[in-house]
């Protein structure tokens, strides 16, 4: 890779973005790559916006992504995808959990159509897929399997930085659901 890639992961308070990103920076600097990362944790103990971006590549000089760089935007509820939609590139994928988390008060929310169906989109519902794998807090997990599909490294690096980020109690389930998100999203549906 000759170029420097630029993924944006979102989602509200409590979903594991955090988590989801330092697992993505420690794995992609394990495959070789120069990494930055960046969060903004704003409001997201009260359930608010939580965006974490990740820069990799033979050498990278800013941890921050600039609007409609973003080559993979990793949404954890749709939302969020909204709201970051126009970071993506031009054939940039969109990945997402098919969930939507109401904001505080409101239990409804009109939202555009069509994202599902968008081209290059990958949507999935991660916490059914979770919950299937053990645990329903592991959807993040389920997320970045389906990015891990498309990135070109070994699920065994994965695994690897995975048992030295989760608690071994968890390490399972959290590896399962790795590996369906991964199953679901193969690079074929490029």
């Amino acid at each position: 890779m000759s170029k420097t890639k630029n993924i944006l992961l979102a989602g509200v308070g409590g979903q594991g973005i955090i988590l989801a990103g330092q697992l993505l920076a420690e794995v992609l600097a394990a495959g070789g790559f120069d990494v930055k990362l960046s969060e903004v944790h704003g409001m997201a103990q009260r359930g608010g916006s939580v965006v974490t971006q990740v820069r990799f590549g033979p050498r990278v000089y800013s941890p921050l992504v600039s609007p409609g760089e973003v080559d993979y935007l990793v949404a954890f509820e749709q939302i969020e995808a909204w709201r970051w939609l126009s970071w993506l590139r031009p054939g940039g994928r969109l990945i997402m959990d098919e969930q939507i988390i109401y904001p505080t008060g409101k239990t409804q929310i009109s939202l555009p159509e069509g994202l599902t169906s968008r081209p290059g989109t990958i949507c999935l519902n991660a916490r059914e897929l979770a919950a299937q794998a053990g645990l329903v807090k592991a959807a993040n997990m389920v997320l970045l399997g389906a990015l891990a599909a498309h990135l070109g490294l070994n699920l065994s690096i994965w695994h690897k930085v995975l048992a030295d980020l989760v608690p071994a109690k968890y390490l399972e389930p959290n590896r399962k659901a790795l590996e369906e998100g991964f199953a679901r999203a193969k690079p074929s549906d490029a």
